[in-house]
C-alpha cells in the first residue's frame, strides 16, 4: 500500500532482510484440532494475515478476505487468521510459522492452501510491524513455508506496494500469485480504519463474493481497481495474477465433482440401504 509518511522504503530496508525459520526457539505449533481434517477430494485450507499493525486497515482486511473466501471456497473449519494491532502481535514470524506447521499437520496432497498477507511493502517483501519488532517477510521465506506446508497446490495473494515480487519469485503450475501491484508500483487505500485497501475492496468485497473463480474475479477487481485509480488521479498499481493451471484446474474440478452423501445405517425393517 501507498504509505502516506515518507521513508517506508527505508524503514523497510533497515528491517531484518529474512524472517527467522530455523525452529530454535519457536513456540510450539497450534493443536491441529483447530482445523478441521481433511476429507476425500479436495479441501481448501486458508491462512490470512495482516502484518502491519500500526494501521487499523490491515487487521480489517486479513478477517474480512478470510471470511469471503471461506464462504466462496466452501473451507468452513479450515481457516486461521492473525494480525497485529497497535495493541497486539498476532502475525508474527513465530504465528505465521505455527500455522503454516498445523496446516502441514493435517492437509493432504490433494488439498489447497490459500496464503493470504496485506501489509505495505518494498521490493523486499512484506513489512511486518509490531510494537516491539519489525521484520520483512520475503519471496524466498513464502517459498520455505510453502515447502513446510506440505501443500502441493498453493495461491499466494499478496496485497502491499510491489508485491508483484512475489509472482516473479513464486508462480508456477501449483502455485497461483495473485497480487495487488506489479514489482514496480504501489498499490493505495491502506488510511488507518478503512476497511478494505483498494485491492482488496475489489477483490475480496466485490469480485469474489460473486465468482468463485479466482481468475476470473482477480480480472474483474483488476478492472474496477484501474477504474478507480484513474478517477482519483493515482498512477496505475497494475495487480498481477501469474502460474496456478493445475490450481484453478483441481479448484474448477471441486466445483464440478458431485457433493458424497454420508452412508447412512438403515433400520432393522428398512427394505434397502440409504447408500
Amino acid at each position: 500500500m501507498s504509505f502516506e509518511t515518507r521513508g517506508l522504503k527505508a524503514l523497510i530496508a533497515s528491517m531484518a532482510l529474512a524472517i527467522g525459520l530455523s525452529s530454535a526457539g519457536l513456540a510450539q505449533p497450534s493443536s491441529a484440532s483447530r482445523l478441521a481434517p481433511s476429507q476425500p477430494g479436495t479441501d481448501v485450507y486458508i491462512l490470512s494475515f495482516g502484518l502491519w499493525g500500526p494501521q487499523s486497515v490491515f487487521e480489517s482486511e486479513a478477517k474480512g478476505a478470510a471470511r469471503v473466501l471461506e464462504a466462496s471456497l466452501k473451507s468452513k473449519g479450515r481457516t486461521i487468521v492473525g494480525f497485529n494491532s497497535k495493541r497486539s502481535a498476532g502475525a508474527t514470524p513465530q504465528t505465521i510459522r505455527n500455522a503454516i506447521q498445523t496446516v502441514g499437520r493435517v492437509i493432504d496432497p490433494d488439498d489447497v492452501l490459500v496464503f493470504f498477507l496485506t501489509s505495505h511493502g518494498s521490493t523486499d517483501g512484506a513489512a511486518i510491524v509490531t510494537r516491539d519488532d519489525h521484520n520483512v517477510i520475503t519471496p524466498d521465506n513464502v517459498q520455505h513455508l510453502l515447502q513446510e506446508s506440505r501443500a502441493r497446490y498453493r495461491v499466494v495473494i499478496v496485497s502491499a506496494c510491489y508485491s508483484g515480487v512475489f509472482a516473479r519469485k513464486l508462480a508456477d503450475e501449483r502455485t497461483l500469485v495473485i497480487t495487488a501491484a506489479s514489482a514496480d508500483r504501489s498499490s493505495f487505500g491502506c488510511r488507518d480504519g478503512a476497511t478494505w485497501t483498494y485491492f482488496g475492496d475489489a477483490f475480496f468485497n466485490k469480485a469474489m463474493r460473486g465468482e468463485r473463480r479466482l481468475d476470473i474475479a482477480f480480472e474483474k477487481a483488476r478492472l474496477l481497481v484501474t477504474r478507480r485509480e484513474q478517477r482519483e488521479g493515482f498512477d496505475p498499481s497494475n495487480p498481477q495474477i501469474a502460474g496456478g493451471s493445475e490450481v484453478l484446474a483441481r479448484l474448477s474440478e471441486r466445483e464440478t465433482a458431485p457433493s458424497q452423501q454420508p452412508c447412512r445405517v438403515p433400520r432393522a425393517n428398512a427394505q434397502s440401504a440409504a447408500c
